[in-house]
């Protein structure tokens, strides 16, 4: 995935770790390991579920 865009997130701690996107591709990987493995992930699916409460926890 060597001609993927890769973007971190603005809310990313300055020690650098976090996870990094790739969009459209929904490719997520470890931004301490950039040749490291890459998960790939159904962006849209994912997104669907979040916005169906899918994830959501107990609410106390």
């Amino acid at each position: 995935m060597t001609a993927v865009r890769w973007q971190k997130s603005s809310y990313t701690n300055p020690n650098g770790n976090c996870v990094e996107l790739s969009v459209p591709r929904g490719a997520v990987r470890d931004s301490k390991d950039p040749d490291g493995p890459v998960l790939l992930v159904d962006v849209a699916g994912f997104l669907g579920a979040v916005r169906r409460g899918r994830f959501d926890g107990p609410r106390a």
